[in-house]
């Protein structure tokens, strides 16, 4: 039987990120270890991408008739963050389909050279009311494309 090898993940530098976002941490966020606790970072890679896209206008989150759902998420921790920092989210989108896209966020404490963590999540672009896939609105990709 062969063994299955995974590549043990690293911690990226800022030049892999397209934009940064800076994000204040909470004393609510530091868990009884002293430390940001992992689901705050989830909610993290959520407010950088989301925030972004709503800046730039392409995301109305009360009436637009395309949403993004998430399917798939994964985050790995190199060094702890705590409350108070500000964190630096680098985002990327990896992978851009036709109603999908892989957006990859790296969280830096402020002023450091190596992300803390990093990790991806990825949207699924649907009818809100359908909630079936759609295509990406082309002002969303036109956004999206100068991620890439």
């Amino acid at each position: 039987m062969s063994e299955i090898r995974f590549e043990k993940p690293q911690a990226a530098e800022r030049s892999a990120y397209r934009v940064f976002r800076s994000i204040g941490t909470r004393w609510m966020d530091n868990d009884a270890y002293g430390h940001v606790n992992n689901v705050v970072y989830y909610s993290w890679f959520d407010t950088a991408v989301n925030a972004y896209l709503i800046e730039q206008g392409v995301l109305d989150v009360e009436h637009g008739e395309t949403i993004g759902l998430v399917i798939e998420t994964r985050c790995n921790y190199f060094s702890p963050l705590a409350f108070p920092q500000t964190v630096e989210a680098g985002i990327r989108v990896a992978r851009l389909g036709s109603s999908s896209v892989r957006y990859e966020v790296g969280l830096f404490a402020q002023g450091q050279p190596l992300s803390a963590a990093r990790g991806h999540f990825v949207h699924v672009y649907v009818n809100r009311a359908s909630r079936r896939p759609a295509p990406l609105p082309a002002n969303l990709k036109t956004v999206l494309e100068t991620l890439l």
